[in-house]
This record gives C-alpha cells, sequence and structure tokens, in this order.
C-alpha cells in the first residue's frame, strides 16, 4: 500500500504531555475510526476508482468483496496508472494485496505507532472476523484528541468548581498608577482579572470588568498627573474607582464623547489617547459616575453587578 505521502503523529512518550498519553492508551481503534468506509470491487476501473476519490475527496479506497478486504488502491495507484496509460485496468491487477491492517479492539497507542513507522495516510479496520469495519488516519486521531482533550477540561473545570465555594466575603485591591509609565500600564487590570477568575464568576461579566479597570488605568497614565485604581470585589458586584489629582476635565459631557480625547502628539504616536477611555467603560458599566473639576482632579466610578445581563 502506497502513497504520496504520509503524516507522522507528533506523539510520542517521551515528549507528549501526560493528559494526551493517558488518552492515547485509553481509548480504543473503535473510538477513533471512520466507519462510514467508501469501497470499490475488484472489478471496477482505476479510472473509476479515480472518480470515486475525487468525488469523495479521499486518497485512498479500500478494494472488498463481500465485506473481505482484498487489497488497497492508492492516490499514487492512481498517478502511476495515468502515466503508464493502464488507468482503465481493474482494480484487481494493480491493487495492492499485502495490506498492513489494524483492529477495531487493539489500543490506540499501537494505532498511534503504525501511523508513526508506515508512511501510510490510512490503515483498513478490521472486526474479530476479518471483515473491513473502518479506517483509521491521522487525522482521525488528532481529531478525536481534541475532542476527547476538551471533554477532560471540561469535567476537570466541573470538579474544580464542585470543590471551589464561591467566596462570600468584600476584597479589596488597589494599585498605584504612575503618569506615563506605559511599561506597566495594564498591571491593575490583569490583576483584577486573575483575581475574578479565581471566583468562578462568569466569564463575560469579567471580561466587562476587564475593560472597565483597563480602561481607566489607561486613562490615568494618559491623562492625569497620576492615580490609583481601586478595585472592590463584593458578592453581588464589583466597583472599580480610579481616581487622581491631575487637571481635571472641563467638560465632562464632551469628554464622554467617543473620540474626543486631549491627548498630546507624542502619547498618540504611541497609538493611545483614542477618546475611547471613559465611552468603553459607561459601555460596559450597569452604573458609571464621573466627578471631576478643571484643578482638583477626576474620580471615575465603575459598577458592574455579577449576575448582570447587560450586553457589551
Amino acid at each position: 500500500m502506497s502513497d504520496i505521502e504520509g503524516t507522522e503523529l507528533p506523539i510520542s512518550a517521551a515528549t507528549s504531555p501526560s493528559v494526551v498519553m493517558e488518552l492515547i492508551y485509553q481509548l480504543k481503534v473503535r473510538d477513533v475510526m471512520v466507519t462510514a468506509v467508501i469501497t470499490a470491487s475488484k472489478d471496477q476501473s482505476l479510472r473509476h476508482i479515480q472518480a470515486i476519490m475525487r468525488e469523495n475527496r479521499i486518497t485512498g479506497v479500500p478494494i472488498v468483496e463481500e465485506d473481505k478486504l482484498l487489497g488497497m488502491i492508492s492516490i499514487y495507484d492512481i498517478v502511476t496508472a495515468l502515466d503508464k496509460g493502464y488507468i482503465d485496468c481493474p482494480a484487481e491487477e494493480r491493487m495492492t494485496r499485502d495490506v498492513i491492517t489494524l483492529y477495531e479492539d487493539m489500543p490506540l497507542s499501537i494505532a498511534v505507532n503504525y501511523l508513526n513507522k508506515y508512511s501510510y495516510n490510512r490503515f483498513p479496520v478490521l472486526n474479530k472476523k476479518e471483515e473491513l469495519v473502518g479506517i483509521l488516519s491521522s487525522m482521525n486521531v488528532i481529531r478525536s484528541l481534541l475532542i476527547e482533550m476538551n471533554r477532560e477540561v471540561l469535567r476537570l473545570e466541573k470538579i474544580n468548581k464542585e470543590k471551589t465555594t464561591m467566596v462570600s466575603t468584600t476584597s479589596e485591591m488597589a494599585f498605584t498608577v504612575p503618569h506615563y509609565d506605559f511599561e506597566l500600564a495594564g498591571r491593575a487590570s490583569t490583576e483584577i482579572k486573575k483575581a475574578l477568575k479565581q471566583r468562578n464568576i462568569d466569564p463575560k461579566i469579567i471580561r466587562r470588568i476587564a475593560i472597565a479597570s483597563y480602561e481607566l488605568e489607561i486613562n490615568l497614565v494618559v491623562h492625569s498627573d497620576g492615580g490609583s485604581i481601586h478595585c472592590s470585589i463584593q458578592p453581588d458586584k464589583v466597583v472599580i474607582t480610579a481616581s487622581d489629582t491631575g487637571p481635571g476635565i472641563a467638560d465632562v459631557n464632551l469628554a464622554l464623547q467617543e473620540g474626543w480625547s486631549t491627548a498630546n502628539d507624542y502619547v498618540r504616536s504611541m497609538g493611545w489617547g483614542a477618546g475611547m477611555g471613559l465611552a468603553n467603560t459607561k459601555r460596559v458599566s450597569d452604573e458609571f459616575t464621573i466627578n471631576s473639576a478643571v484643578g482638583t482632579g477626576t474620580t471615575v466610578r465603575s459598577i458592574v453587578y455579577i449576575t448582570s445581563s447587560k450586553d457589551e
């Protein structure tokens, strides 16, 4: 049995994560193989089999008789037949008879070894009666492992949630935000997001809070003389407060308009100061307040309820 190219699986006991190897040892070939096998008879021509491959976008067809595997015709066999002019010959005359097969009750680990050892794209799978019951390819293995790994992750998350009780107490977080410190910009919002994840809060709620805290933090970096971010994580809500003693805002209503900004050319050249910070914060907040006066600084408070269904 030949193919134009084989696909080696990047899986080995030495280099693969233990969770991957555990799944490989648990699964059988029958759990991974494709059972809807497209076959051809020994009397059908290579040209007919070529059409079957093209229509079904496959690169190999088992030749069977009464569910018994007689041989294989691969895309390489078709290419050779076209090149040498015997494309109208029956499959029986040109098929590969010495076919390496797998059995449905084999551990998947053996199949992985076969895929890595031989340069074939697929292996026919037989049952105990030596009947063809499936086809296994490297793509089948990868797809099945991804599905099983996703199930395993969901299972572990469920166990973790059952073990982790929701924290009912209030916790406070505070961060100093220096003026023009772009290297540390985003540190506060990252830490807040991490704390929220530990409480198993809905990811959509976390995203809204993360947006609010990030936008307020960047505003302090860009527009103030420096300030602070305070986060109060309560059982029913999260309160983000940004305070500064900077120049203040002359027209709060104008500052809330999308695209309005007082950022200088230096800040804009670095990709900041698009004038969306306060507008974005208000958009994701369930409650939003801002108090500011020229020369006395600004305080912005964003409240997001943990059970909120507000869309972003």
